[in-house]
């Protein structure tokens, strides 16, 4: 039984006296109106015992496979509190040598840059999250984030096995490191969903759907041999993209603390995936993160344009203000809201 399941308490039982009174009145009075009253008493007792809402981070799981392709899940980027990130900050996750790192070493601490974007991805052989760490590994490079005046630098999560992250880093030519969190905690925690929805073609999908599954069908395949086929990950956990930065006035200078000196961080803009094809796309991104430029486009014109006018996530980076007057400088994406709010 699922921790989900334990939460729910099973319908109460009917009275044996009320059993009894359906059986006799039945006969006496066939056509009489108490008649339907009596019978329905037991539908009635088991409709007072209605199991609690669920969770949306659990609900999932035990939902019909019919309702994961619906429509989109649910969900809001709301900011996490400085008591989330606080609950999580030493909740492990795997390099892809297997060793086990705190969380919180992925966006503070010595030789961590100021502000880290941490992108988490589906299952490690999801093409539509390789199709969007080729698109975005394509428009922001380590050398890009080095032009910016304060530190930045993009971290990857997925929830596959930590022995696939060098097969995964391969297949999308990605050139940040990738961590692994098998257990799918940390996506638990930062509020992020469980749904197989597909949802609209992005712009970041720039080969088609049949084409992209073979491909990772391929993949695993391959994997066999090792015995790695069946370690990717969940295939109905979707993700979404944090941006740190530093708590307070900090977060304004470029200057690093010293040497194993830690920052209070916290999230300054956050989106969570409602589908499985729901990343903020790479415009998004690059204006969040304070790089001039729309990045580098696909064939799709149509799909390219609203990549470019659409935003799909709240918050505001303090980098705001150093592309003040600019054309595109504005990184408020909705209104910055802090869970508890």
């Amino acid at each position: 039984m699922s921790t989900t399941d334990s939460q729910i308490p099973a319908p109460a039982e009917a009275p044996a006296s009320a059993s009894t009174a359906t059986t006799d009145a039945a006969p006496a009075a066939p056509t009489a109106a108490p008649a339907p009253v009596t019978t329905t008493a037991p539908p009635a007792a088991s409709t007072a015992t209605t199991p609690p809402k669920i969770s949306l981070d659990t609900s999932s799981r035990n939902s019909e496979p019919a309702l994961d392709f619906a429509g989109d899940v649910e969900t809001n980027n709301v900011l996490p509190t400085q008591a989330t990130l606080s609950k999580i900050e030493e909740y492990p996750v795997l390099n892809r040598e297997g060793k086990s790192v705190p969380f919180k070493s992925l966006y503070t601490g010595p030789n961590v840059p100021r502000r880290v974007l941490l992108i988490f991805v589906r299952h490690f052989y999801c093409g539509n999250c390789q199709q969007y760490l080729r698109a975005l590994s394509a428009s922001i490079t380590p050398d890009a984030l080095l032009q910016l005046p304060v530190p930045t630098f993009i971290a990857v999560i997925g929830c596959g096995a930590p022995s696939l992250i060098q097969m995964y880093a391969d297949a999308t030519a990605c050139p940040f490191p990738i961590y692994s969190d098998p257990t799918a905690k940390l996506y638990s925690e930062l509020g992020m969903v469980r749904t197989l929805a597909l949802g609209a073609r992005p712009e970041y999908q720039r080969r088609g759907l049949v084409t992209s599954t073979l491909a990772s069908i391929v993949q695993g395949l391959k994997q066999i041999p090792a015995g790695r086929a069946l370690v990717g990950g969940d295939m109905q956990q979707v993700g979404g993209e944090f941006l740190f930065e530093p708590v307070g006035e900090l977060a304004a200078s470029p200057v690093t603390p010293g040497v194993g000196a830690e920052e209070e961080k916290r999230v300054v803009w956050c989106h969570r995936m409602r589908n499985t094809r729901d990343h903020a796309e790479v415009p998004e991104l690059r204006e969040v993160l304070g790089l001039d430029g729309l990045g580098v486009p696909g064939g799709n014109g149509k799909r390219w344009l609203k990549a470019v006018s659409e935003r799909k996530g709240t918050g505001l980076s303090t980098m705001g203000s150093l592309h003040e007057g600019r054309e595109g400088g504005a990184v408020l994406v909705g209104a910055p809201k802090v869970e508890g709010q």
